[in-house]
This record gives structure tokens, C-alpha cells and sequence, in this order.
């Protein structure tokens, strides 16, 4: 991962994608297990664990999450 990825995913991880957190994504509850990965310049995921089913899944956070998470970065 370039110093560019590792910046976004720690903005990302301040808007609430980090490990032991809960969110709501795509209609669905979940307990993150991971910290976010950045795979590309907009492509994250995370491994999290659906409360529904109780499997764990890679979710992607939604690309309005990845651009804001970039322009956080940019401001700062």
C-alpha cells in the first residue's frame, strides 16, 4: 500500500470504518473486524461480521465515503 492509500484509509477510519465499530451499509448491521484496506485509489473494504446471518463478509465502503474520506485528506 502507497503512503496515498494508507492516508485515506486512516481518513476513513476517522469517519467511523474502524475495527470494533458497528455500522449500517447496503440496508444491513455490522460489526467491523478489520480496519479498512484500500485496494485502489477508490476501492476500500472492510471484513465485517453481519449480524443477520453471523457470517463475515469484505464490504466496500460506499464511494461517497472514499471521496469524502479524499477530500478530508486534501484539506488537511
Amino acid at each position: 500500500m502507497t503512503k496515498q492509500h494508507v492516508t485515506l484509509c486512516e481518513s476513513i477510519k476517522r469517519l467511523g470504518y474502524a475495527q470494533n465499530n458497528q455500522v449500517r451499509l447496503y440496508g444491513e448491521v455490522f460489526d467491523l473486524v478489520s480496519d479498512p484496506v484500500s485496494v485502489g485509489d477508490n476501492f476500500v473494504f472492510v471484513d465485517a461480521l453481519e449480524r443477520k446471518s453471523g457470517s463475515v463478509r469484505r464490504v466496500g465502503i460506499p464511494l461517497t465515503i472514499v471521496h469524502m474520506a479524499n477530500q478530508d485528506r486534501r484539506v488537511a
